[in-house]
C-alpha cells in the first residue's frame, strides 16, 4: 500500500494570532480490490459478524425481518472466500446463530460455497422476540472479534427499536469497550428507533449510521455495505499528531467522508506525540482538520505547528508538516485557506441541523428555524446539495409573505434522514 498525505493551510497568521488550522489529505493509492494480497502474498485476512435485531418488533410487520434475513444473505453472499464470519440474534441477549457451537476451533466460518448455504439455511429459523440490548450484541461481536487478533474486524448492526433492555451505563460501557477492536456499520430500519444511540455506536466504532425507512431497502444496503467492507486491505492505520513542547492540539476531526471527532480518541504515543485511529482502508482519500493553539511570536518568526506521520500497520510512514508564520502583512494574515473555509462551514452545517433538530423535537419553534435556516444558507454555500434536498422536506419559504418557516407536517422518516446525513460532507473541488 502507499500512502501519502497533503497540507492544504493558510501558514499565516496576524501579530496576535495563535491559532493554526490544516486539512491533511491522506490517500491510499494501493491497490484496495477484494482479494488483495498482503506482503506475504496471502489474502488478508477478515472477519465479519452481523449482528441482526430479532426483537419481538421485527415482527410488526413481518416484512421486516424476512428483509433482514435476506440482507443478512446478501452479505454473506458478498464476503469473499477465505473471510471469516458469524451471523448473531439480537434480542435482550445476544445469541450466535451461525456457525453452530463446536462445528469450527474459533467459532468462526470461512466463507466458502458450502459455509454461505448453511448460514442462509439457518437464517430462515430465526424468529422474533424478546427485547433490544445493544451493548449485549455489541461485547458478543467484541469477544467473536478476539478469536483472530490479526485479522480486519467490521460488523453490521441492524435494529428497528430502542435500546430498552438495558441500562444506559450498560450500553456505553460495552461501547467504551468495544472501542478500537472493531469497525462498525450500524443501520436503523423504520423510524422507531434512535439516530442519537446509533450514532453513539457508529461515532465510537468509526462506522456509519443510516436509516433504512422502507425494509426493502436493506438488501441493497447490506450489499454495500459488506462491498465496501471487502475492499479493506489494510487494517489500521492512524495519524501520529507532533505539536511542539509550548502548543496544543485543541482537535482532530475526520471531515471527509463524514464528519467524526477524532480528538477523544488518542492514544499518548510520548509527550508530544498522540495517535488518531483512522480504522481499514482500501483505495480511497479522507481529509483531516488539525486545530493548534501555538504560542505568540513575533513577526517574521516561522515555527512548526504540527507534523502528522502516518502509522500503517504499526510502521510509521509519509510526513505533514503544518506551519505557523506571523507576519504584519494583513492580506496575508487575513486569506483564508478554500480547503479549511469548505470543511469548516460543513462542521457548522453539521451542527446547525442537529441543534434546529433538537429543539423543534422540544417544540422550541424560533431556535429550529433559525438553525434550519442557517442550515440551509450553509448546505447552498459548501455546495452541498444532498443536504440541501433534504432540508426542502422540513422547511419552506412561505409564498405569500417570504418568510421562512418551518413546514408544519413533515414525515417522521424524512427528519431521520435528514438526522442521520447531516454529518456525511462533500469534498472541495480541486
Amino acid at each position: 500500500m502507499t500512502f501519502r498525505s497533503e497540507v492544504f493551510q493558510n501558514a499565516y497568521l496576524a501579530e496576535e494570532g495563535t491559532q493554526v488550522n490544516a486539512i491533511v489529505t491522506v490517500t491510499n493509492e494501493g491497490p484496495g480490490a477484494a482479494g488483495a494480497a498482503g506482503a506475504a502474498g496471502a489474502a488478508v485476512e477478515a472477519v465479519e459478524v452481523i449482528l441482526v435485531d430479532s426483537s419481538g418488533s421485527m415482527a410488526h410487520p413481518p416484512t421486516k425481518l424476512r428483509e433482514a434475513r435476506r440482507a443478512t444473505e446478501a452479505a454473506i453472499d458478498c464476503l469473499r472466500d477465505g473471510v471469516h464470519f458469524a451471523v448473531v440474534r439480537g434480542t435482550h441477549a445476544a445469541d450466535i446463530v451461525y456457525p453452530p457451537t463446536g462445528q469450527f476451533p474459533d467459532g468462526l466460518a470461512p466463507a466458502d460455497p458450502a459455509t454461505r448455504t448453511a448460514a442462509k439455511a439457518t437464517l430462515r429459523e430465526v424468529e422474533a422476540s424478546g427485547g433490544t440490548a445493544i451493548g449485549q450484541w455489541l461485547r458478543q461481536a467484541s469477544a467473536l472479534f478476539a478469536r483472530r487478533p490479526g485479522a480486519i474486524h467490521h460488523a453490521i448492526l441492524l435494529t428497528d427499536g430502542k435500546n430498552e433492555s438495558e441500562e444506559r451505563a450498560d450500553f456505553e460501557a460495552a461501547v467504551d469497550a468495544c472501542r478500537g477492536q472493531f469497525q462498525c456499520d450500524c443501520r436503523g430500519v423504520g423510524t422507531d428507533w434512535v439516530v442519537a444511540e446509533l450514532r453513539t455506536v457508529a461515532t465510537a466504532l468509526l462506522g456509519s449510521v443510516d436509516i433504512i425507512a422502507d425494509p426493502s431497502g436493506m438488501t441493497a444496503d447490506f450489499r454495500s455495505i459488506t462491498e465496501a467492507a471487502m475492499g479493506r486491505d489494510v487494517g489500521d492505520v492512524a495519524l501520529r499528531v507532533w505539536v511542539p513542547q509550548a502548543a496544543r492540539l485543541a482537535f482532530v476531526k475526520q471531515v471527509s467522508p463524514s464528519i467524526v471527532d477524532l480528538t477523544g480518541m488518542g492514544t499518548t504515543v510520548n509527550a508530544l506525540s498522540t495517535d488518531f485511529p483512522t480504522g481499514a482502508w482500501g483505495e480511497e482519500a479522507r481529509d483531516y482538520h488539525l486545530c493548534v493553539d501555538v504560542p505568540r511570536q513575533p513577526v517574521g518568526s516561522e515555527m512548526l505547528a504540527a507534523r502528522v506521520t502516518l502509522v500503517v500497520d504499526g510502521q510509521p510512514g509519509d510526513q505533514a508538516k503544518v506551519l505557523a508564520i506571523w507576519t504584519d502583512d494583513v492580506a496575508r494574515s487575513t486569506r483564508i485557506n478554500r480547503q479549511v473555509a469548505h470543511y469548516t462551514g460543513q462542521a457548522e452545517l453539521a451542527q446547525a441541523i442537529q441543534d434546529g433538530l433538537d429543539a423543534r423535537r422540544a417544540g422550541d419553534d424560533a431556535t429550529a428555524t433559525a438553525r434550519i435556516r442557517r442550515a440551509v444558507e450553509l448546505a447552498a454555500e459548501t455546495g452541498n446539495t444532498a443536504i440541501g434536498e433534504l432540508l426542502d422536506k422540513i422547511a419552506e419559504v412561505d409564498p405569500v409573505t417570504g418568510t421562512f418557516q418551518l413546514k408544519p407536517r413533515v414525515e417522521l422518516a424524512d427528519e431521520m434522514t435528514l438526522d442521520t446525513q447531516s454529518t456525511k460532507t462533500v469534498r472541495v473541488k480541486r
